[in-house]
């Protein structure tokens, strides 16, 4: 049956879901004053990498992310056949230990890896440069092929043509208020649906009261660089590395540029980009990649994941009838086939995707909690 759906928020979660629901049917009105550009989202790496991200304790986080990562391939060529390409990469991902101290935190990762049957595999430093020959002094890699990368951009401006194509409506204004049946901006007031999808990021939190201790902003800064004539290539890979237990990554791009990020700490609702965390990830990556001081910075940017406690998002039902689908942390991009399956699924009264019953909203007032034992890093 075809219904009235309220999508509050156009990040690559919302853009998704819109896009999803409007292709099944459902007549779509998205909510956001500036969809696709906005968010966390815009300014992420891209990468599709639950097995790289996997840490002892979060198996809830890492069935759920293998389980989207599954769904990618289908969710980008639906896309590629309405004529919009995401620029999934192939490749897979390489993580790095620069010293001693980082390569035992590897080698941890990696036995909780070969431990629970995933794909990975330990070398040297020097077979890690026969993969990737730019790399620096790494001291150990970890090979992961099967996780992958996205072009961000590419995607979030795929998904706002392929959803206005398909006729989903947008509204240019913030949300004040929001209830299962409606949602009121400061100018046009109140409208009314069937249902009220809430996919507002970081923002969440502020939308709604079940959500205000929930989901919380954790800022991350991501740098863009672009390789110069006479300096060697960005990687084919994403390169995960830990330099003296600080993480960094570097992903590629197709024009030849890098985005190089890591960065989080809880700094509220700001966004200033601070200057330690630009030297701070230019450090990092060139002990991992030395050619990047010859690259030239074209951009210094900062978003707002939208944390959770357990890094798993929360998918479901809220006490008032308004779903949220909002807490995706590093992982919005990685989940977003399975998120906009799940509200598809919602709106059909369909059983979920496997994985999602973790993710429900209730949780925290629950006996189990997805990240039950959970090892912090």
């Amino acid at each position: 049956m075809s219904t009235d759906v309220a999508v509050v928020g156009a990040g690559v979660i919302g853009l998704a879901v819109a896009w999803r629901a409007v292709s099944a049917g459902h007549r779509v009105t998205v909510f956001d004053p500036l969809p696709a550009r906005g968010g966390a989202s815009w300014v992420a790496g891209g990468m599709l990498a639950p097995v790289a991200e996997a840490w002892p304790g979060e198996e809830a986080a890492l069935a759920l992310g293998e389980e989207s990562l599954r769904r990618w391939p289908a969710f980008a060529r639906e896309l590629r056949a309405q004529g919009f390409d995401c620029g999934l990469s192939a490749q897979g991902t390489i993580v790095a230990a620069f010293d001693r101290a980082d390569a035992d935190q590897l080698g941890v990762l990696a036995g909780y890896l070969d431990g629970i049957g995933r794909s990975a595999t330990l070398v040297t430093g020097r077979e890690l440069r026969r993969t990737e020959p730019g790399l620096g002094s790494v001291r150990s890699g970890l090979l992961v092929p099967g996780d992958v990368f996205v072009d961000n951009r590419r995607l979030l401006e795929s998904l706002l043509l392929a959803a206005r194509a398909r006729g989903a409506e947008f509204v240019a204004e913030a949300v004040v208020e929001l209830a299962a049946d409606r949602v009121a901006t400061a100018s046009s007031g109140a409208r009314r649906f069937d249902a009220v999808v809430l996919c507002a990021g970081a923002h969440s939190g502020t939308l709604h009261p079940e959500l205000a201790s929930a989901v919380r902003p954790v800022k991350g800064e991501i740098l863009r660089l672009r390789s110069r004539r006479g300096t060697l290539p960005p990687p084919r890979h994403t390169i995960r590395a830990v330099v003296e237990s600080r993480p960094v990554y570097l992903v590629p791009r197709d024009d030849g540029s890098l985005v190089l990020g890591a960065t989080q700490y809880e700094a509220g609702f700001d966004t200033g980009v601070r200057a330690r965390g630009v030297r701070e990830l230019l450090e990092g990556a060139e002990r991992v990649f030395p050619s990047i001081t010859e690259y030239e910075l074209i951009e210094t940017t900062a978003g707002l994941r939208a944390g959770s406690d357990d890094n798993v998002p929360y998918l479901g039902l809220l006490s008032d009838g308004v779903y949220a689908a909002t807490g995706h942390h590093r992982n919005g991009l990685l989940l977003a086939p399975i998120t906009s399956d799940a509200v598809l699924a919602w709106l059909s009264g369909t059983p979920a995707p496997p994985g999602t019953e973790k993710a429900r909203p209730d949780r925290n007032a629950s006996e189990e909690r997805a990240d039950a034992g959970v090892c912090q890093r």
